[in-house]
């Protein structure tokens, strides 16, 4: 449905022909008046939705400031505008450029303690974290109505530590086949 029809419930004509399909009386200064405030207040209703709108984002919206010494959280994506803040990288991260803007900045409130080194972590060209399986700790099979799945309980590294998870046995030996040797 077309918005003016939805505003209105009727299909929009054009300014020339306001009036209804068989009335040929045209009268020019009303019906650009009536054509006028109409504009206008379709003009009044969108400005109001708007404002409520904003109110309604305005109430989550906090400002982000950060002090020297903070640390803080670095969401990477391309983006760039006009508040940015230059950063202090480990070495590890040379080649990185070091200024960012604030919406990529989140305040870190993890441990430091649990932080990975960098060297350990190992991402795809998508930049997601590369997880292999070490080992297959079980095996087990599922009997359903009409068939037999063989599963196999595997061990992955990945980067919060050791996980295990029940995979297809079929899906894992195409995939990695050295676990089965």
């Amino acid at each position: 449905m077309a918005p003016y029809e939805a505003l209105y419930g009727r299909k929009c004509r054009t300014p020339v022909c306001w009036s209804e399909i068989g009335d040929n009386q045209l009268s020019g200064p009303e019906i650009v008046q009536r054509t006028t405030d109409q504009v206008i207040q379709i003009r009044e209703r969108l400005k109001t939705a708007r404002d409520r709108q904003k109110s309604y984002a305005d109430v989550r919206r906090k400002p982000l400031e950060f002090k020297e010494g903070e640390k803080v959280l670095l969401k990477v994506s391309p983006w760039k505008g006009p508040v940015a803040y230059r950063l202090k990288l480990p070495e590890e991260m040379q080649g990185i450029h070091d200024v960012f803007h604030v919406s990529n900045l989140r305040k870190c409130l993890a441990d430091e303690t649990l932080a990975m080194p960098l060297k350990d972590v190992q991402v795809n060209e998508k930049l997601k974290f590369i997880e292999e399986p070490i080992q297959i700790k079980d095996k087990q099979t599922k009997f359903l109505k009409r068939k037999r799945l063989k599963l196999v309980k595997v061990c992955w590294n990945s980067q919060r530590g050791p996980e295990f998870t029940w995979e297809l046995e079929s899906e894992m030996k195409q995939k990695y086949p050295h676990l089965f040797t």
